[in-house]
């Protein structure tokens, strides 16, 4: 039977429900090669002929100091770092597939590497014409270049985003206005740095906010206009969709009284079935397609987790995000009268693999208790753009509901 290989790290939520999924649909559970061995320039070893999935290092310890070096891992700063040990970990990973007989790699760390880089990642989006927020060129140098150019183009509302953060590390949504200033961000200014925090707070001293970008400016800034999101019950929502092989599988909505909607900083899961119904028909399948366009600039990846935000007229879509392990949300089923109702993200993605590679798995029967149910008036599959090829960079992040938020980069 073909053996699955997950990089990631063992027993962490992600490889453990992985493992699940694959263990009811009769496989094998899959070898776990842990990150701090592929991180720390040891020998990988896969055996001939196994897929390989690349997961999240999780909340390794001694995996944030390899990528980050060492440090307080709740630090909210070191995302450049990050960024360069994961990519050159990934392509140890990939030299270690090449050199293996028949062993393939189930997304490309290229693609995985855009993702994790805001500007590549909203570059890629907006070439292909997926709707995304407008930005500012280039990186931003600090707080003093930050003002003056939103000054020159008029903007007062921005998201200053870390190049390679994840899970809002160290994001700021900061507003401008007659003499006045806001910012409001999980990240904590404290006297030996910035640390990010469960806790989303506000700051209005002007200086604490230049200390705050300036300290976030070393690793790169990502800094986007920002995009009025539409609310529920008095709540901004947005929704994080689980794309699997292109199609839409999952979707979440995320409500929050902050600018940040992340669970784990206190967002909650809101009522799907209302924000289907406000978007009507035709509503919702722009946002299904605008979520599949955006997974399809990354079609060597399995799976993607795409951050969409309703505008609040309730007409206009943007993508805010493109995560490489956005399926971890727990105890969500898909969409109804899709392929994956019924099925977690990870069984969704198993149930993908056995389609796409047939001919390597065999016959193989998923136990009756996770059977699919017969869809319900199907939606007509939504087709991606071709990708739109693009120098690699990287951009993302998973959402996850931790005890301790992760730093930079994750």
């Amino acid at each position: 039977m073909t053996v699955l290989t997950v990089v990631g790290t063992p027993a962490e939520r992600r490889v453990t429900l992985f493992a699940r999924a694959c263990l009811t649909y009769g496989l094998r559970e899959p070898r776990v090669v842990p990150w701090t061995r592929v991180l720390g320039g040891r020998e990988i070893h896969l055996e001939p002929g196994t897929l390989v999935r690349i997961e999240s290092p999780g909340e390794d310890a001694e995996a944030d100091a390899l990528l980050r070096g060492p440090g307080e891992p709740s630090r909210a700063t070191g995302g450049a770092a990050w960024h360069a040990a994961f990519t050159a970990g990934m392509e140890r990973v990939r030299r270690a597939v090449e050199r293996t007989p028949g062993a393939r790699l189930l997304a490309d760390p290229g693609e995985i590497a855009v993702m994790f880089d805001k500007g590549a990642c909203h570059a890629r989006l907006s070439a292909a014409g997926v709707p995304v927020p407008p930005a500012l060129p280039g990186p931003v140098g600090g707080y003093a270049e930050l003002r003056e150019r939103m000054a020159g183009d008029g903007w007062s509302r921005v998201f200053v985003k870390p190049a390679h953060g994840s899970s809002a590390s160290g994001v700021v949504a900061l507003q401008v206005a007659a003499g006045r200033i806001k910012a409001t961000t999980s990240a904590e200014l404290t006297g030996d740095g910035l640390h990010n925090s469960l806790r989303v707070r506000s700051y209005e001293s002007e200086a604490e906010v230049a200390a705050i970008v300036d300290r976030l400016a070393p690793d790169g800034l990502h800094v986007e206009r920002w995009f009025p999101k539409a609310s529920l019950g008095g709540r901004a929502i947005d929704l994080r969709v689980v794309v699997v092989c292109g199609t839409p599988t999952h979707a979440v909505v995320r409500a929050s009284r902050t600018p940040m909607t992340n669970l784990h900083l206190g967002g909650e899961r809101g009522d799907l079935g209302a924000v289907r119904a406000r978007l009507g028909p035709g509503g919702w399948r722009r946002l299904l397609d605008a979520c599949a366009r955006a997974a399809g600039c990354f079609p060597a990846s399995l799976c993607a987790g795409v951050d969409v935000m309703i505008g609040s007229g309730w007409r206009d879509v943007a993508v805010a995000e493109v995560n490489a392990f956005g399926d971890l949300l727990p105890g969500l089923t898909g969409l109804p009268g899709g392929a994956a109702e019924g099925l977690d993200a990870y069984q969704a993605q198993v149930a993908a693999l056995l389609g796409r590679h047939a001919a390597v798995f065999g016959a193989v029967t998923p136990r009756p208790a996770v059977t699919p149910r017969p869809a319900v008036t199907p939606r007509p599959a939504v087709t991606p753009r071709p990708a739109v090829p693009v120098p690699a960079g990287a951009n993302g992040g998973p959402e996850r509901a931790v005890t301790r938020p992760r730093a930079a980069g994750r």
